[in-house]
């Protein structure tokens, strides 16, 4: 089947020196509050669409969105592609295509792919080929449980090639070793904190906070610490990897000096504990307090108002959601009465459970996916009064 090829672009030369396409990976719904951080955080042409943000930019921007986006569950490197109208010529090209470049011949890699209104529609044929070109022309063994993963992506019969280049999901700080029933992942918490205008100015407090992610998400934004700082990534095993920039690049900045706390409560010793290790970890248990507290005996701390961020059981999967009208129409009761100028902010995946607490909730956006439920930020729209 022949076709006169356009001009190709530079991504699908492969990698050149140009900036290409870094694609960074968010729960649908999120899309525009994570392109507002890549935003804010100097990425280039940041671009939402469904799932993710495109940016521009080189390797060095793919480390540093690694190391400092708090809101990508997964940073993807673009790093070339091609047409293919059937497999003879997907095999031809991907034998052509410079691995060399990107891949070394000593890490394992894992091929995946996707087809989507192409000629060729088998993605399993698509992973032969391409994981063949890998072995035998590069060198590098193929391996199911390879940190390094390949994606290949048909659509419209133009074979985009992409690199993992995060390794496990980003949510995956590192300090984070305890944990409750059914956590909220740090991505998520950083999300939900930007869609209720948080950025590290005022005091965060959870009053049912479990392993302490919100409390702990909060403080490290308001200390300015990098969320990637402690872990390593599958960057480090390509061949673009460059140990010496990384290094000077993951240089901690000054520190931030937090004239507040950031307060959790819960009425669960264990998940008091664990907060306060959590906390340990990640450095900012000096900005952090954590106690053992029934939401009856909640009060509004002393100093500035800030911002309420609660993620409430859902019933769903814990308990039965008719017992926890009563939870959530006591949370409000105590949020109306004691935390007059605060801000509040609850996650749910009842909106019943949401106006139980009577407290005057915009509309909230569009439903997020959390461990095989959609979950919705409730946000006032306003301090409450």
């Amino acid at each position: 089947m022949g076709s006169k090829l356009r001009r190709p672009s530079a991504i699908e030369r492969g990698m050149t020196d140009e900036p290409f396409e870094i694609y960074l990976v968010t729960p649908p719904g999120l899309e525009p509050a994570l392109c507002q951080e890549a935003r804010e955080k100097g990425f280039a042409d940041p671009v939402a669409s469904v799932g993710g943000v495109t940016v521009r930019g080189g390797w060095p921007e793919v480390w540093r969105a690694n190391l400092d986006l708090r809101g990508a569950t997964k940073v993807l490197a673009r790093i070339g592609a091609f047409r293919a109208l059937h497999l003879a010529q997907l095999d031809k090209r991907a034998r052509k295509f410079p691995w060399a470049e990107v891949l070394r011949p000593d890490q394992p890699v894992k091929v995946e792919a996707s087809c989507k209104g192409s000629r060729i529609y088998h993605a399993g044929a698509v992973v032969q080929r391409i994981s063949a070109a890998i072995r035998e022309e590069l060198g590098a063994p193929i391996a199911e449980d390879a940190e390094i993963r390949v994606m290949a992506r048909i659509e419209d019969d133009l074979c985009t090639i992409s690199v993992d280049t995060s390794g496990e999901l980003l949510h995956r700080r590192g300090h984070k070793e305890a944990v409750n029933k059914a956590p909220l992942r740090e991505t998520l918490a950083a999300l939900f904190l930007r869609e209720c205008g948080y950025d590290g100015t005022e005091p965060v407090l959870d009053p049912m906070c479990g392993s302490g992610t919100f409390v702990i998400e909060a403080a490290e934004i308001a200390a300015g610490l990098r969320p990637g700082r402690s872990r390593d990534f599958a960057f480090e095993r390509l061949a673009t990897f460059d140990p010496a920039a990384w290094d000077r690049l993951r240089e901690p900045p000054p520190a931030r000096p937090v004239p507040f706390r950031f307060l959790g409560h819960d009425r669960d010793a264990g998940a008091i504990a664990m907060s306060r290790a959590n906390a340990e970890r990640a450095g900012v248990a000096g900005i952090t307090d954590f106690r053992r507290q029934p939401l009856a005996e909640l009060q509004r701390p002393e100093g500035p108002p800030g911002l309420v961020m609660v993620n409430p059981p859902y019933g769903t999967r814990i308990g039965n959601k008719k017992l926890l009208y009563a939870l959530y129409a006591s949370l409000g009761e105590v949020l109306r009465s004691r935390f007059s100028g605060w801000r509040v902010g609850l996650v749910t995946s009842e909106p019943s459970l949401a106006r139980a607490t009577g407290l005057p909730f915009a509309e909230p956006g569009l439903p997020v996916p959390h461990g095989g439920l959609k979950v919705g930020l409730h946000r006032t729209a306003a301090p409450l009064k």
